[in-house]
């Protein structure tokens, strides 16, 4: 597993000559209410071991939560479950607030 850093996915983001990534966040509804990226796919924590073959394995995925260390145990999951390319976003959306959109609401 990989981690990223919020300036590097949002560079990656705006590269639209690369394959984009999933955004999986795997935070709370209640968390995806107060602020989210756009173009998530929203599937919490607790359903991941449920949900995980509505994800291409094949593609990059980028995984959120709201520091880091949620989506850091599911990126883990995802590489034992075969998936290739996972990246944890290191700080998770409060460090994409921090560095990337100050304007974000934080919690």
């Amino acid at each position: 597993m990989k981690q990223i850093q919020a300036p590097q996915l949002a560079a990656w983001l705006a590269d639209h000559t690369q394959p984009q990534p999933i955004l999986l966040d795997v935070r709370e509804p209640w968390e995806i209410e107060m602020c989210s990226l756009d173009g998530i796919a929203h599937i919490p924590m607790h359903t991941v071991p449920l949900r995980c073959d509505e994800l291409d394995a094949g593609r990059d995925v980028v995984v959120i939560c709201h520091h880091g260390g949620r989506s850091m145990q599911v990126a883990m999951f995802l590489e034992r479950k075969g998936f290739t390319s996972v990246h944890n976003l290191a700080g998770g959306m409060d460090g994409w607030a921090c560095s990337v959109n100050p304007s974000m609401r934080r919690y």
